[in-house]
């Protein structure tokens, strides 16, 4: 799948979530919504390293798909906050981490 296929289709996940739950998806919900994936992550994370509370160890594949479910999350909420503020994430991407121009 293209990645602008990919931003289509998380942007009409997220404003269907909208839909659903009646939550507003503006700016301010998606830059929450990004600061709490992003722990999330760090989370899962912690767990998979076993730097966390014993009664939270669960096995390395277990650990390791729950990192994969958050960093999906990270990277989707990342796509929308782009929508919202009408940024090319994808020129962007190419700017900063391919072509280095900043």
């Amino acid at each position: 799948m293209e990645f602008k296929e990919i931003q289509k289709k998380v942007v009409e996940n997220a404003i269907n979530y909208g839909k659903k739950y009646n939550v507003k998806i503006d700016e301010d919900f998606a830059l929450l919504k990004l600061y709490e994936e992003v722990g999330e992550f760090a989370q899962a994370a912690l767990i998979h390293r076993k730097k966390c509370r014993p009664e939270k160890y669960v096995s390395e594949e277990t650990s390791k798909k729950e990192m994969a479910k958050e960093l999906a999350d990270v990277v989707g909420v990342a796509i929308v906050n782009a929508h919202l503020l009408g940024i090319d994430l994808l020129e962007a991407i190419d700017k900063k981490w391919i072509n280095n121009e900043g």
